[in-house]
């Protein structure tokens, strides 16, 4: 029987499936209990409670309502006082009794029965157990003087015409319509701002106490003077406006007392209520207050999210920002948490920023900061990293969350992100755009060791600058660098181009040439239409299409540029006039003719050369005799014309010279991608790699293990020069600066041993990722030791890169950060003098501290055409510091415009990564350089330069880098002897050969250089207001002394080193080599003139086509080795061609 009752009974028969939908209520409701669930307590005066004062919809009907009827009653006493005509009695029954007419009563009475019940039913639902305080409440007293007496009346007739105050219901009425507005804000889920509610809550204060004075002394003045209601309001309007003309006054005691209640409410409301409003307003512009609805609808602006708000970083972002013409009428919104500076308050204040910069204190997590901001109708958001904090692993975090609330909240609002560790980039991934600031810090310290000065080159082209800089100097090298400073990255299609538009269905190559022979412009990538990727230097395989869009270098855009054109002269002097460039003196190719953005450009030649032209070079004798011609650029790439490139040479290069590698490399290098990734979405490179990984022992340098027993960097035996990287810690990085050191198209036999000098040593999972690289160690120490830099083999070493310390980063006084690092590299400098020093500071403007020379009167007048410079407001001030031009000093802050010019030019990003090694687009080419030899100079020109590469190896120039000699001077005496002597080694010259060796400018007319060097050392000694007179006798002899003092303290330095290294038992030999080549100048001149005159040991910048783009299909290597071998320009000595 147990078993049968525990049995689940079966379904009846009429449990079918109409019944599941319809139910079976015999079946189902045997069981079940319906219960019902409530949100509030289901009684009578829970209902009326939330009908009249927790529903915000229907209590903001209530308190309307009640608003209305305040409102009427006030109403209805100004027309009972109009409609009065006190009678000559007794006067204290004026003011008792007043004449009411029945209807006006019986309205009255009405109104106030409604509004002692609504009284009565709102204490009833808000009595919380305390009954006193609700009787004694101001309101509550306020409704039963107006209420009671009228109901009185009604059940007493001859109190009909008593005295009832019905015109402090105004009091009351002010009430209401506060809580009308909250309650209207609570329903539409607004809300508004304190200070509107305190002005608001002011003016009701005004209104109510100028009416209840009003009032009130009509109302006593009824047994007086008689003064009409008007009358009455004019008096309270003199009186509280402290004006007392003096024609109203009241005339009975009763008055006049309530005159001085007036006055002393007034003193004690008044001010309390302007103090909160001061308040409140000093607060809100402490939080900037809201940028209007109304403006975000009609205008366009920008929200820019900062953690801290410097004010470097806000004049940078302004001056880049609004550097294009077509964003000056855009606002700027910044969202900041913190207060604002004293400094960048100034700075909002001027009239040219404080009408289009708008400050907000606030969280761009909180979504009521981020209404403020109108951020869901902004342009942009740009979200910058806090790189002074000392947890930059924290700031990236900060950074993450940001740009998640922004996309949350606004998800068609385009982001701006800026990160500071690669690892945390892909949690940003969703964004428009991402520099990661220490992928582009490395890679571009790595190009500065191979292609100097790149950090300069970058830094200029992502700068927006007219090339107005130093035009005003006497020098002619500030002049052609402040020129050449102006050109920046523009694109457009090539149909509606001029500059392009003719060189349709021709070679990338061909286009390139003849857009810079004709026109001045630098073509150095394009991008296909049903492509998203830019080229770089595509090739001469690359035939240009109407569709496509054209990147290029120029002073300014082509929309902004006027054409001049100009037919030449041909000199028929037995010459050929055929070739290009022949002229000896001639006008600029573009002549730069200052105007508001517009770039003349003088078009020579514009006729394209015949392909038989020949190029005739001067000789030393004069005869004309001929050397090599370049070959003419072709329309059409032809493959047997192209030379191979280094990937096809580079495997027999590496037969040949394995022996000679043998002892020092031991095994060989293949090409492949590195197999660890330090971090997740770090782009694939090919690299030269090791066949197998090193252990993690061998990549000790300073360390013997038993795979190797070298302990410093002699014994290893590099045949190439050693790059020092002196880093705190490991970090993910650094990565970015060892693989475009060892990217595949970088010849084997010219890669650098890179010695990573460590202040901690690195974990197991940065030594996973370098060990697949051939020659790259590390080594724990410090720059400030010099132990550990002769170990580390300083003296082997060509570059020294010193990175910014984390920890240093953030000081009390922030331009301290740099301190330790200026002072090192400061004594590096000293200790080493032929060593180049590249150094990464965290403030731009302590790079006058670099290489610092205190009685440099030639140091002197840069700083002060920098001061110059500044004050006509050019956003590159600095450029003309000797260590910047010459890619000795770095600044990450100066990349932040990368981020701004994105918004205007959205290819600046891709292009820098192209140009940085950062990203390989199959088919893009990379940035080289290559130096020019005695046995270049037969090409003379810049723009002849531009015609060999092009059609020899199909490669595309954009710069110069030039080295100077020049002499520091301490004092104008050695100034004046420097400029003599400088003359007497100019006038000694006299062949073509040694001009061009001992040339210190960019012109082309040698006649001019003694004069201008004059003229730059007269310049120099007038900015630093030194006496012009003859030097004495004691001037001379302390000169002498000065020479023996730098005589002896430099040996002195040197006998220091020499011991250290005989202590640690490594040779001197390395260290009696290195020489003092300081007195030299060195800068950038990008896309200079054709014309620009080639000087011994210029090195050129260029973009090499991809190797692996165009590689042919059935040549030999033998062959390919050859045909390079015959090509007179790139020759294969490291001396002569750095890559």
């Amino acid at each position: 029987m147990a078993e049968v009752d525990t049995e689940v009974p079966p379904l009846p028969p009429r449990y079918r499936f109409r019944d599941l939908l319809l139910g079976d209520q015999t079946f189902q409701n045997d069981d079940r209990v319906q219960v019902e669930f409530y949100v509030n307590e289901n009684t009578f005066k829970e209902r009326l409670k939330l009908f009249f004062i927790k529903n915000q919809r229907s209590s903001l009907r209530i308190r309307l309502f009640n608003f209305s009827l305040k409102i009427l009653t006030c109403a209805l006493y100004i027309v009972r006082v109009s409609l009065d005509n006190p009678r000559e009695v007794n006067p204290w029954d004026l003011i008792f009794w007043v004449n009411r007419r029945v209807p006006v009563w019986a309205i009255q009475v009405t109104v106030a029965l409604i509004s002692f019940l609504e009284t009565m039913l709102i204490t009833y639902l808000s009595y919380k157990g305390n009954i006193w305080e609700q009787i004694f409440q101001i309101s509550f007293i306020l409704e039963m003087i107006n209420t009671v007496p009228f109901i009185i009346t009604i059940f007493w007739h001859p109190l009909k015409n008593i005295f009832v105050p019905v015109f402090l219901n105004c009091w009351l009425a002010k009430g209401a319509l506060e809580n009308m507005i909250n309650d209207f804000h609570r329903a539409i889920q607004r809300t508004h701002s304190a200070m509107f509610n305190q002005v608001f809550i002011l003016i009701c204060t005004l209104l109510c106490l100028v009416f209840t004075g009003a009032c009130g002394i009509q109302h006593l003045e009824r047994a007086g003077k008689q003064l009409s209601l008007f009358d009455s309001f004019y008096f309270c309007i003199v009186t509280f406006s402290t004006v007392g003309y003096g024609d109203v006054t009241p005339q009975i005691w009763p008055s006049k007392l309530l005159v001085v209640i007036l006055i002393c409410v007034a003193l004690v409301v008044l001010p309390l209520q302007f103090e909160e409003l001061a308040y409140l307003w000093m607060e809100s512009q402490k939080l900037g207050g809201n940028y209007s609805r109304h403006r975000a609808q009609t205008e366009k602006h920008v929200v820019l999210c900062v953690s801290s708000l410097k004010i470097d970083l806000l004049m940078d972002f302004l001056n880049e920002f609004y550097a294009h013409p077509r964003l000056q009428d855009y606002y700027v919104v910044i969202l900041c948490p913190t207060e604002i500076d004293i400094q960048v308050r100034r700075i909002l204040q001027i009239p040219l920023w404080s009408q289009r910069v708008i400050y907000l204190q606030g969280s761009a997590l909180k979504d009521q900061d981020l209404m403020r901001a109108k951020m869901d109708d902004a342009e942009a958001c740009f979200i910058l990293s806090s790189r002074n904090e000392v947890d930059r692993t924290a700031a990236d975090h900060q950074t993450i969350l940001r740009a998640w609330a922004a996309k949350d909240f606004a998800p068609n609002c385009p982001l701006y992100v800026q990160i500071l560790k690669p690892e945390n980039k892909f949690h940003v991934k969703f964004a428009d755009h991402v520099v990661c600031e220490e992928e582009f810090k490395y890679a571009m310290l790595a190009l500065n060791c191979v292609c100097p000065a790149t950090s300069t080159l970058v830094t200029l082209l992502v700068h927006t600058s007219r090339g107005q800089e130093g035009q005003l100097s006497p020098e002619q090298w500030q002049r052609t660098y402040g020129r050449c400073s102006g050109n920046e990255v523009y694109h457009i299609r090539l149909c509606d181009s001029k500059f392009f538009g003719e060189y349709d269905g021709k070679s990338f190559t061909y286009a390139s040439f003849h857009a810079h022979k004709k026109y001045g412009v630098c073509l150095i990538g394009v991008k296909r239409e049903d492509n998203k990727s830019i080229l770089l230097n595509p090739g001469p395989r690359h035939i240009m299409a109407a569709a496509d869009t054209c990147y290029y270098i120029n002073i300014t855009k082509e929309e902004n540029s006027a054409f001049i054109f100009k037919q030449e002269e041909k000199h028929n002097k037995g010459l050929p006039v055929t070739g290009l460039y022949d002229a000896p003196s001639r006008l600029p190719v573009h002549s730069i003719i200052a105007s508001m953005g517009t770039v003349a450009i003088d078009l020579q030649n514009p006729d394209p050369p015949e392909e038989n032209s020949k190029l005739t070079l001067p000789t030393e004798n004069g005869a004309g005799s001929r050397r090599p011609s370049i070959a003419p650029v072709l329309e059409i790439a032809d493959s047997s014309a192209i030379l191979p490139c280094d990937l096809l040479s580079d495997q027999s290069e590496d037969e040949t010279n394995q022996s000679d590698e043998e002892g020092s490399v031991g095994s060989d290098f293949v090409k492949g991608y590195p197999p660890n990734s330090p971090y997740i979405g770090s782009s694939p490179t090919l690299c030269h790699l090791l066949p197998q990984k090193a252990p993690f022992c061998c990549l000790r340098l300073d360390k013997g293990c038993t795979h190797s027993s070298f302990e410093d960097a002699k014994a290893y035996g590099f045949k190439n020069k050693l790059i020092i990287v002196s880093a705190e810690m490991a970090g993910n990085g650094l990565y970015n600066f060892i693989v475009p050191l060892r990217a595949y198209y970088r010849p084997r036999k010219e890669l650098n041993p890179i010695v990573l000098l460590l202040d901690y040593p690195p974990d197991n999972h940065f030594l996973e990722a370098i060990c697949c690289f051939p020659m790259v160690y590390f080594m724990a120490g410090t720059i400030d030791n010099l132990d550990n830099l002769l170990q580390c083999g300083i003296i082997y070493a060509d570059n020294l890169v010193v990175v910014d310390k984390e920890s240093t980063m953030s000081a009390e006084e922030d331009y301290m950060a740099d301190a330790k690092t200026i002072v090192n590299v400061q004594t590096m400098f000293r200790l080493f003098p032929s060593l180049s020093i590249i150094t990464e500071l965290t403030h731009p403007s302590n790079m006058r501290f670099m290489q610092f020379r205190a009685k440099d009167c030639y140091s002197l007048a840069l700083s002060k055409l920098e001061k110059i410079e500044r004050d006509k407001g050019s956003n590159l001030a600095f450029m003309f510091r000797l260590p910047f031009a010459a890619g000795r000093v770095f600044s990450i802050s100066m990349l932040d415009t990368l981020l701004y010019q994105s918004f205007v030019k959205d290819y600046m990003i891709a292009i820098a990564r192209l140009l940085l090694g950062l990203d390989t687009t199959p088919g893009s080419g990379y940035l080289c350089a290559m130096k020019i030899t005695e046995e270049d100079l037969w090409i003379r020109t810049y723009g002849r330069l531009f015609q060999k590469l092009c059609s020899s190896s199909a490669e595309i120039p954009i710069g110069i880098y030039r080295t100077e000699s020049h002499m520091f001077s301490t004092s104008e005496s050695q100034v004046s002897i420097n400029v003599d002597q400088g003359m007497e080694h100019r006038e000694r010259g006299e062949s073509w050969k040694e001009k061009t060796a001992h040339r210190n400018s960019t012109t082309s007319d040698q006649s001019e250089h003694p004069l201008l060097r004059k003229k730059s050392m007269q310049w120099a000694r007038r900015l630093s207001r030194k006496s012009t007179k003859p030097s004495s006798r004691a001037e001379r002899i302390s000169q002498q002394r000065l020479n023996l003092y730098r005589r002896s303290e430099r040996q002195e330095l040197s006998e220091l080193v020499k011991n250290r290294m005989k202590h640690l038992g490594l040779p001197t030999v390395g260290y009696d080599e290195m020489n003092d080549h300081q007195n030299t100048l060195s800068y950038v001149l990008i896309n200079p003139p054709p014309d620009t005159m080639l000087e011994l040991n210029d090195i050129v910048y260029i973009i090499r086509s991809d190797p692996l783009a165009h590689m042919p299909e059935d040549s030999q290597v033998g062959q390919a080795r050859t045909t390079r071998n015959q090509q007179e320009f790139c020759t294969e000595t490291r001396d002569e061609t750095h890559l």
